[in-house]
């Protein structure tokens, strides 16, 4: 007798496994460099902390509302004028249980059971893994080369003459390869979206991680788009679980409702430490400069080990490799290597299934000495 139901059975992150088994053979007492996963070795930022126990001191931790704190909102939009020189009302603003919040909140009001949305592939593995589990159609369009690993219109649109898509969830920079969509491929995007009847979910969470690429948020060419934003990355605030979404007024109240009964309202002293990450501003630059030498350091030294071949790197902290001359099982390649040497890397197969084989994904979001020593794990290993 199967004691689960059936949309329950849910593909694994590897990242998350490698990470485990990382995290195991420390315990045992092995010396582990982490470049499977997306998380700055970086600490929360001093204000951040702070804000969180002033609030933890006041003890008055309690419901909120399950939009989010007032002044959050309010916060959250007076960045998109700081940033992006846009007015956002804050009744657009919605706080959620980081990005995976907002994406489930995100799938279950726009969509509806057997419904087609659209995603990259490469891309994050749980946007295909959510729309499973929701009993939506995930429709992976597999970007190439010749269009710098993104999706085009004409590509979005024979897509949907096949499968009659509902949404598309796009990411820039994406994970896994950091790759960005030039700000006139992003309004081409949102235009073709418009004209199709297609619903664009866009993931931001990335932002503020980008080197030397213009950068554009989607609420720049339209209000109809549903925009996904976390503390996570650039913030420096994985383990807090906040983030945010930016939708339409008339969205509101439904993912207001949605809220309510499924967490009543987003962990207190997170949203109290969030807003206070908007102060953080150059701690937080003094983060990602440490990022963009790791970046440069990748950018030399992995040509001279064979893994020169690699998707554009415009942001996030991550490199997608091709490792396709060595192995055409990027998952044993990654457990070997992780055993063999104690650097812990992402095979391809989490985000795509049909090249992810023959790629790995680093991570560069640790000190600039893990990554050099990872450096120098891989190329004895790989001689």
């Amino acid at each position: 007798m199967n004691d689960l139901s059936k949309r329950s059975v849910i593909a694994p992150i590897q990242a998350i496994d490698l990470m485990t088994a990382a995290f195991d053979l420390q315990r045992k007492g092995s010396s582990v460099i982490h470049m499977a996963v997306g998380q700055p070795a970086a600490p929360t930022p001093r204000v951040v902390r702070e804000a969180a126990e002033r609030a933890v001191r006041d003890g008055k931790i309690g419901y909120t509302e399950a939009l989010g704190i007032p002044s959050l909102r309010e916060r959250i939009a007076c960045y998109y004028a700081e940033a992006h020189g846009l007015e956002i009302a804050p009744d657009r603003v919605v706080v959620t249980t980081g990005s995976s919040g907002a994406f489930n909140l995100a799938f279950l009001a726009l969509f509806d059971v057997g419904d087609n949305v659209a995603l990259p592939a490469p891309g994050y593995p749980a946007y295909r893994n959510i729309l499973k589990t929701l009993g939506l159609g995930a429709i992976e369009i597999s970007t190439t080369e010749d269009t710098r690993w993104t999706i085009t219109p004409d590509m979005l649109a024979e897509a949907h003459a096949r499968h009659d898509l509902k949404g598309l969830i796009l990411a820039s920079p994406n994970n896994p390869n950091g790759t960005m969509i030039a700000p006139k491929d992003l309004a081409a995007i949102v235009e073709a979206c418009k004209r199709l009847g297609i619903r664009l979910i866009m993931d931001e969470i990335y932002h503020g991680l980008v080197y030397g690429f213009p950068t554009e948020t989607a609420l720049s060419f339209s209000d109809e788009v549903v925009v996904i934003n976390s503390f996570s990355k650039y913030y420096c605030m994985t383990g807090w679980r906040i983030g945010w979404m930016v939708v339409p007024e008339r969205f509101t109240r439904t993912l207001e409702c949605l809220s309510q009964n499924l967490s009543l309202c987003v962990n207190a002293v997170a949203q109290i430490a969030g807003q206070a990450a908007f102060d953080a501003t150059e701690e937080l630059e003094q983060v990602k400069a440490g990022y963009a030498a790791n970046r440069d350091l990748l950018l030399e030294r992995l040509p001279s080990l064979g893994l020169g071949k690699l998707h554009p790197a415009d942001g996030a902290f991550y490199l997608y490799a091709d490792v396709a001359h060595v192995t055409s099982d990027s998952m044993q390649f990654a457990r070997k290597l992780l055993q063999d040497t104690g650097v812990a890397v992402t095979p391809g197969i989490d985000f795509d299934s049909v090249l992810g084989p023959r790629h790995i994904r680093l991570s560069y979001a640790g000190s600039q000495r893990d990554v050099s020593e990872g450096l120098d794990r891989i190329e004895g290993w790989l001689k």
